[in-house]
């Protein structure tokens, strides 16, 4: 596994390298897929934030803290992290065995006036079940994939009801 820790606005001692890759190792146990994981930790004023990115396989899980000390900060994104690695395992097992299951967790979303971000994305041929556990893993409000059956870029989103919905191309 690849591990790239980088600090913003903070210098990183040894000790919290250390640290960080100890907790990032742990994940090995979980998925022996997992060939990225980038640490971003960074301070602003009495804000310190850290944030997890693990990559393998088509799978991708994110997770932040913040919290008052980066230590602190480490420890609960490796929580969330672990929680979501779970579900990712149980949710696996269950559409394997054909029980399909949609949790729904509504999120407030403001509209933003002007494009302050851009992001490149590797967009894989999947199905919108497995477009829907992605995007939960990744916990977003939306997901864009090639959908494997008609060969179109789907976007894969979550309503204000909290159920999903997906937007096709016409054809």
């Amino acid at each position: 596994m690849n591990i790239i820790i980088t600090g913003r606005r903070l210098e990183l001692t040894d000790n919290l390298k250390e640290y960080a890759e100890e907790k990032i190792q742990k994940f090995k146990k979980y998925f022996n897929n997992i060939t990225d994981a980038t640490v971003t930790l960074s301070v602003e004023k009495y804000r310190h934030k850290a944030e997890v990115l693990l990559r393998g396989n088509g799978l991708t899980i994110q997770a932040e803290s913040v919290t008052g000390e980066m230590y602190s900060s480490l420890d609960e994104a490796a929580e969330k992290l672990e929680r979501q690695v779970r579900k990712h395992k149980d949710k696996g097992t269950s559409y394997r065995k054909g029980e399909e299951k949609i949790q729904s967790a509504a999120g407030a979303e403001e509209p933003a006036p002007a494009i302050i971000k851009k992001k490149a994305l590797d967009v894989k041929p999947m199905s919108p079940e497995e477009a829907a556990m992605q995007m939960e893993l990744l916990d977003k409000n939306f997901f864009v994939f090639t959908n494997a059956s008609s060969g179109g870029i789907n976007v894969l989103y979550r309503r204000s009801d909290g159920n999903l919905g997906l937007i096709e191309p016409a054809r």
